[in-house]
């Protein structure tokens, strides 16, 4: 194809009506022979005329897919698709990407659109081009996958696998290295499968060979995963269930605390989460629990598990996880989402508490309170507050009374007024 295109030589560019190097030529090569009547002239007019008819159609198709008129979109659809066999223009790769992009949009809400159609479409988007080859195998087996066909979807990774086009580039390498990856999530897919045909009174029939190939394959590309750093969650939970299948646990942590701790991989909250699951899950001790939900407090203060990594520290009755607690508890009502939770309340009313026995409410509480009195009464503790609260939940207003003069002495008389109206 690259030699054909230069034997005929670069695209015309229809702009321009000069036709000077016509002239050049002709006054260096001239040619003896009679000249034809040629119709030559009329290519350019032709083909303004058909840029200009896609450019037309391409309104239509874009008319109709802003107003829903998903029929009537396919149909000029059909009709725009012939401007992947212009090789005219410097824009014909963009436009192979618009088909491609807007096909499949409109098949998608296209009530009668089967997977026969979708297939049409991308087995001819990947002729078109080499561009987005890599792409459209990897969008073409999601879509088979959510069709429930598991094989097809796996054979169209396994082309695109096998795939090359001239020199590597690093997004290629990138795309290869993601398709590898979702060939790998696949083999897992059908690892469970085979997984639930197993019968419980003999798990080691014949199926649990093919099962633990299925592991093999998986397994392999998975561990070259965790070598390139990036945000690999559903990948690394489906090779840490697999390792838990095979009793490999300690394999398992391993990966689990790579994924956590390595710091070639960017910061990312679920690789503490998903470590902490699997510790809880392996009744490790609380020790190693709060270490793991310490660095967690440090990405995500408002995360849920914050409220067990408090429960923890309050747990070990040792003052320094104490106020420990009391900072995280506080950190997570600096958040709206936990304005109304009432085990987050009533957690902070167990550490003030626990903390007020000690005698360290000067040292610790209003410590804690200094950055926060501008602005938490506001949050918390105002007139429609008390009111909210008590309609909603009336022990969530017992809590929050019991403290406001704790935290905020003095600064939150709209609270505590309204607590003496309406508890009157």
């Amino acid at each position: 194809m690259e030699a054909l295109d230069e034997y005929l030589g670069p695209p015309v560019v229809l702009e321009d009506e000069s036709d000077s190097s016509d002239c050049s030529s002709r006054k260096r090569h001239k040619s003896k022979l009679p000249l034809a009547k040629s119709k030559l002239p009329l290519a350019k007019p032709i083909k303004k005329h058909f840029q200009k008819t896609c450019r037309i159609c391409l309104e239509h198709v874009r008319e109709a897919m802003l107003h829903h008129r998903w029929q009537e979109a396919a149909e000029y659809m059909a009709s725009y698709t012939q401007v992947l066999e212009d090789r005219s223009t410097v824009k014909a790769q963009p436009d192979k990407e618009l088909v491609w992009r807007m096909s499949t949009e409109i098949l998608h809400h296209l009530p009668n659109a089967t997977v026969t159609d979708y297939n049409i479409i991308y087995e001819r988007m990947k002729h078109s081009g080499f561009k987005h080859y890599l792409m459209i195998c990897l969008e073409h087996s999601f879509h088979l996958m959510l069709h429930g066909d598991i094989e097809a979807a796996k054979h169209q990774v396994s082309i695109a696998e096998s795939w090359r086009h001239g020199k590597e580039s690093v997004s290629q390498l990138q795309r290869i290295r993601l398709i590898h990856a979702y060939r790998s999530l696949l083999d897992y897919i059908m690892w469970c499968e085979k997984k639930s045909t197993l019968s419980n009174d003999n798990p080691f029939e014949s199926d649990s060979q093919g099962m633990h190939t299925f592991f093999r394959l998986a397994s392999t590309n998975l561990q070259e995963i965790l070598k390139n750093p990036g945000v690999w969650d559903p990948f690394i939970l489906c090779y840490v269930e697999m390792l838990e299948f095979y009793g490999d646990n300690e394999e398992a942590q391993k990966v689990l605390n790579h994924y956590a701790y390595d710091n070639s991989f960017p910061p990312n909250p679920n690789a503490h989460v998903y470590l902490y699951q699997f510790l809880k899950r392996h009744d490790t001790p609380d020790k190693k629990l709060m270490k793991v939900l310490k660095h967690l407090q440090v990405l995500v203060p408002s995360h849920e598990l914050m409220l067990t990594y408090s429960c923890l520290l309050l747990q070990s009755e040792k003052e320094s996880h104490t106020q420990k607690a009391l900072g995280v508890l506080l950190e997570m009502l600096d958040f709206q989402c936990w304005r109304s939770n009432l085990d987050v309340w009533k957690c902070l009313h167990a550490v003030i508490h626990q903390l007020l026995q000690r005698e360290e409410r000067a040292t610790s509480v209003q410590t804690q309170m200094a950055v926060r009195n501008d602005w938490w009464p506001a949050l918390h503790f105002t007139s429609f507050h008390a009111k909210k609260d008590l309609e909603e939940n009336s022990e969530l207003f017992e809590v929050k009374a019991s403290l406001v003069e704790i935290l905020c002495p003095g600064q939150s008389p709209r609270y505590t007024a309204e607590m003496q109206m309406l508890t009157s």
